[in-house]
Parts: C-alpha cells; sequence; structure tokens
C-alpha cells in the first residue's frame, strides 16, 4: 500500500492464516445459526461485514465467537470466489 503512482495497480495477496475449508465450515455454521434464530443470514452477514460490528451475528450455537477469528477480508475473498466459481 502507499504507491503514490495512480496509474499502477497494486496487488493484494490476501490472508491465509486459517486453511480454506475451515473459513467455508465457518461460513456455513454462521448461516445455520442465524437461520435457526429467524434472522435473514444473508443481511446480517452483510452487516457484519460492512460495518465490522460484531452483534449483527448471533452467540446462538457460539457463532459470533467462530466469525470473530476471521477477517473480515477472508469472508469477502472466500465468498466472492464462491461467486465468481458459479458464473461458469
Amino acid at each position: 500500500m502507499g504507491n503514490n503512482n495512480l496509474s499502477q495497480t497494486q496487488s493484494f495477496t490476501g490472508f491465509e492464516k486459517l486453511p480454506k475449508p475451515e473459513v467455508k465450515e465457518i461460513i456455513a455454521c454462521v448461516y445455520d445459526a442465524l437461520s435457526e434464530k429467524g434472522y435473514n443470514p444473508i443481511n446480517q452477514i452483510v452487516g457484519y461485514i460492512l460495518s465490522g460490528d460484531p452483534t449483527y451475528i448471533t452467540s446462538h450455537k457460539n457463532a459470533r465467537s467462530m466469525i470473530g477469528k476471521l477477517e473480515r477480508d477472508e469472508l469477502l475473498e472466500e465468498i466472492i470466489k464462491f461467486y465468481i466459481r458459479g458464473l461458469d
């Protein structure tokens, strides 16, 4: 970051903190916990990603603690990869 030359594209390598299956499992568990509590899981996860406010995620089934293990950009990266693969 910090590149002042606006004609160049910076490269972002992402984060490799957790094995990818664990990220997918956490997203699935959080989705299920939100659904079980009657929330719209998509809206709640989007609210969390945009704001960083963990109260968008229920503590039911330890979902808030699990999602807190991930960086928001890791979540976004995994969701975008899943979406792009579905376009093929």
